[in-house]
């Protein structure tokens, strides 16, 4: 049975173990840049890939696909729009911005889903939201421009402002959907079986638009260059598939369970500043003055977000979860 969370202890740890779920899937996301940006110096296309990891990602998921196959009679909606936005959308919308805007500027302009999750709820769900999530938002936006040295890439171009912010709308839809069947009332469904769904439909539609058959499969079976240290493209890409997909899209799924859609997606900030440090450490992009004092504001503003604490009432801000949410989901323990 669900363990419904109040103002006690159990509240504190569900908050906690939802905080370090979306760290973790913070840390698993940050760290696809770091793995994806050699096999791409090695010969592959951005989106190739991009599909050889949704398309890895979804025929480990396969048999967590069949056992939840109801699913598909179920929740159709819910598995569709979650593989076209949260999987599909996202990753096409930001590799395309990045052919026509510097990278920082597109990273920055996708991180804005926080914010967006915020006004979405406030403005679309009419619920309230907490002055801290707000607050927190608007220190982690602040931080990650810095981080992405922003004002180092002004030449915009307009298309690809926009295909960076489908890519933040999309990233939207991941935090909202994954938030569907949390309350209490609502049977909520498995979220392993959501991801495995997600990634399939993810996977159908890069394949038309990566088009995977031209793809050079020889550099697979190569060596790639971290900074100088050749590795395996075939270690390169299972770290991909399996840590940067499976684990960071898992545990991200189960931390929006625990917390709220907007305060996991703050936290989720924490990706461009974990991918910088890695790309610091592995890549020997080395950081700046201002992208370490960002990255000490982004952390801020989502240690912020996620400590603050709904008022009570009927009508209490939803930024911190209700006394309504669930401790535990279908297939997962507290």
């Amino acid at each position: 049975m669900p363990v419904r969370t109040s103002d006690s202890s159990p509240s504190r740890r569900g908050k906690g173990v939802g905080l370090g779920l979306a760290i973790l899937s913070a840390v698993a996301f940050g760290g696809s840049g770091v793995a994806a940006k050699p096999l791409i110096e090695a010969g592959l296309d951005p989106l190739h890939v991009v599909w050889l990891r949704v398309a890895g990602a979804a025929l480990v998921m396969l048999p967590l696909a069949v056992r939840h196959r109801a699913l598909l009679r179920r929740r159709p909606g819910l598995l569709a729009g979650f593989g076209l936005l949260a999987v599909a959308g996202v990753q096409a919308c930001y590799f395309a911005a990045l052919s026509r805007i510097p990278v920082g500027v597109a990273l920055l302009i996708e991180y804005l889903a926080p914010a967006l999750v915020l006004g979405w709820v406030r403005f679309v769900q009419r619920r309230p939201v907490t002055r801290a999530a707000a607050v927190g938002v608007v220190l982690a936006v602040g931080g990650l421009a810095c981080v992405v040295e922003v004002w180092s890439g002004l030449g915009f171009d307009a298309l690809g402002l926009l295909l960076a912010l489908g890519a933040a709308c999309c990233q939207v839809g991941y935090f909202v959907l994954s938030d569907q069947g949390s309350d209490a009332g609502e049977e909520a469904p498995d979220p392993l079986g959501v991801i495995a769904y997600g990634l399939l439909v993810g996977a159908a539609v890069l394949t038309v638009v990566a088009r995977p058959w031209s793809m050079d499969w020889s550099v697979l079976s190569g060596t790639a260059h971290l900074d100088g240290t050749p590795v395996a493209a075939v270690v390169l890409l299972g770290w991909i598939v399996l840590v940067a997909t499976v684990v960071a899209y898992v545990t991200g799924v189960l931390a929006v369970r625990r917390l709220s859609p907007q305060v996991a997606g703050v936290v989720a900030c924490l990706e461009a500043v974990i991918a910088t440090v890695l790309a610091w450490v592995l890549l020997g992009e080395h950081l700046s003055a201002p992208q370490i004092a960002g990255g000490v504001i982004v952390l801020l503003g989502a240690f912020i977000a996620q400590s603050s604490t709904p008022a009570k009432g009927s009508d209490r801000p939803v930024a911190g979860g209700g006394p309504e949410r669930q401790l535990s989901t279908p297939g997962t323990t507290a």
